[in-house]
């Protein structure tokens, strides 16, 4: 009995530490050069050449354009969102192939949001989402971009 007490404590405690590292390190506020490599980095073999880069002033209307691999895409299209610094939807779009789609290289796009400036807080995020007819939780896949508003 005693034996089991002390293994959660020590897991208990263990995570704990675990938390606070992670906290610890997500905490840190990363510069614009950090931010562009976080964002790049997991989703350049996927999406890439967006003209939208991390920090940028935004105003509407919004064009995007990009390249994303043909798997990105369902019938040609992917959607597109646009949020506020507290993740309430304010513009939500379709991006549409420029080229034939069913392919695994990577394909041009193109979307335009309109919007509203929020009236509070200046930044937010543009969500770019991996279309997913089959709605699995493990094939959903996005590229998130802060953004700030004009």
């Amino acid at each position: 009995m005693y034996n089991k007490v002390l293994t959660v404590s020590v897991l208990f405690i263990l995570l704990v530490f675990g938390g606070l590292l992670l906290l610890n390190q997500t905490a840190k506020s990363p510069t614009q050069k950090d931010s562009v490599s976080v964002v790049d980095q997991g989703k350049n073999d996927l999406i890439r050449n967006i003209n939208i880069k991390p920090g940028n002033i935004i105003k509407s209307p919004l064009t995007i354009t990009g390249e994303a691999r043909g798997y990105w895409y369902f019938e040609a299209s992917f959607p597109v969102v646009l949020v506020d610094w507290d993740g309430k939807i304010i513009a939500e779009g379709i991006a549409t192939a420029q080229d034939e789609w069913m392919t695994e290289d990577f394909v041009p796009f193109e979307a335009t949001l309109e919007f509203t400036k929020p009236s509070y807080g200046e930044n937010g995020a543009l969500i770019l989402q991996k279309d997913n007819p089959s709605d699995l939780p493990e094939l959903d896949d996005a590229l998130e971009i802060p953004i700030k508003f004009y």
